[in-house]
């Protein structure tokens, strides 16, 4: 195998050298988005900040950058640790932020939130009727 070749294939590659990397790059190596295209449409959304402006997905950030990153496992407040442009194992990925302390604890309450939300059985005969929809968004808040 080529010197080369192997540079390519390791997780850490880019990690000491770099100093600016592409947000949605750095998003999708960071593990917060699947693929780019989500990290990229997250951004045009605006459900990302960087030290409290909405940014776009050209971006670059940098060590000590703070984000603000909104996705389906919730709201994360993060510091940039290092940058890196690849994606490794989540272990890697791990290192390269650093979630607020405010961020984790606002993240348990919401999820023990959703945990003693009452459950919806939804075992009725065909689709739901308007009327139903309303009263179970009321349940759930939505209104």
């Amino acid at each position: 195998m080529s010197s080369n070749m192997a540079q390519s294939q390791d997780p850490t590659r880019g990690t000491s050298e770099l100093t600016r990397v592409r947000i949605d790059k750095w998003l999708w190596g960071a593990r917060f988005f699947k693929t780019r295209a989500l990290a990229v449409k997250a951004c045009e959304l605006g459900r990302i900040e960087c030290n409290g402006q909405s940014v776009k997905a050209s971006r670059e950030i940098r060590v000590g950058d703070r984000l603000k990153v909104k996705n389906d496992s919730g709201e994360f407040q993060v510091d940039v640790v290092r940058v890196a442009d690849t994606r490794g194992p989540a272990k890697v990925a791990q290192t390269l932020y650093s979630e607020t302390e405010a961020s984790r604890q606002l993240r348990a309450v919401l999820a023990e939130q959703r945990r003693s939300m009452p459950y919806l059985d939804t075992l009725t005969d065909g689709k739901p009727s308007k009327r139903d929809r309303r009263v179970w968004n009321r349940m759930r808040g939505k209104i």
